[in-house]
């Protein structure tokens, strides 16, 4: 059995960024896709969220003037239209694949229900999980945790595009410390960038450990899943 039973997995939206100007690759997509088949074949049930980022970042469109709950809305439908292209791109992998939204869509996708989501995970099926929180002013990190505590996970995994968590941005400042593990209250305290205050005080309360690696390095997922140690943990203090 893999170490970590139930997963929920946060990439970026750029993560399924192509070459150029294109916010959806569908190579990118596969390949994301075939790192979560290799972590579901060791045993792991997962979750998804994806930010909508490589579309629209809601916060940005705020900061050029933008109000910022309509922002934020546009930014929530930006997860939506990936995590409709991740599911297809999961399906062609083989792997059952399902789109819950927080957000009422029609037929596009189920809304967000916790005992339906936990009953496609024990059956074998990856839940993609879109549409953020359902409410402005939180961010998809936020939404990640709050999925992963609602379907009972037993961790949270975040790819990124370095290998864990620094005590400086490592591309400005080449001597940066790169952290092993870290308390929940240290991440906070230090103003870690690398997860929002109530993401970071949502996994404290529900004591859901935090691993945080570079998505793209391939087989991290299934090496996180399997226990190994790779990134930054943030656990329990």
């Amino acid at each position: 059995m893999p170490a970590f039973e139930r997963v929920v997995v946060k990439v970026s939206g750029e993560s399924l960024k192509g070459e150029g100007h294109r916010p959806v690759s569908p190579e990118a997509a596969a390949w994301l896709a075939g790192e979560m088949r290799s972590a579901h074949e060791a045993g792991a049930e997962l979750g998804v969220v994806i930010g909508g980022g490589n579309i629209l970042r809601g916060a940005s469109v705020a900061r050029r003037g933008a109000d910022r709950v309509a922002a934020d809305q546009m930014g929530m439908l930006a997860t939506i239209i990936n995590a409709l292209a991740f599911r297809v791109a999961l399906e062609k992998q083989g792997l059952e694949a399902h789109v819950m939204s927080a957000i009422p869509c029609g037929t596009l996708a189920e809304p967000v229900n916790t005992a339906r989501a936990r009953a496609y995970l024990c059956s074998g099926g990856i839940v993609i999980f879109a549409g953020g929180t359902g409410n402005p002013f939180f961010s998809t990190d936020t939404a990640a945790a709050l999925r992963a505590s609602e379907i009972m996970a037993d961790g949270l995994l975040k790819g990124t595009k370095t290998d864990g968590i620094y005590d400086a941005d490592p591309a400005v400042h080449p001597d940066a410390k790169r952290y092993a593990e870290l308390t929940y209250t240290e991440a906070i305290e230090r103003r870690l960038a690398v997860m929002d205050t109530t993401a970071f005080s949502l996994c404290r309360e529900q004591k859901l450990p935090i691993v945080v690696f570079d998505l793209w390095t391939a087989g991290n997922i299934r090496r996180v899943v399997d226990g190994e140690s790779v990134g930054t943990v943030v656990k329990e203090d």
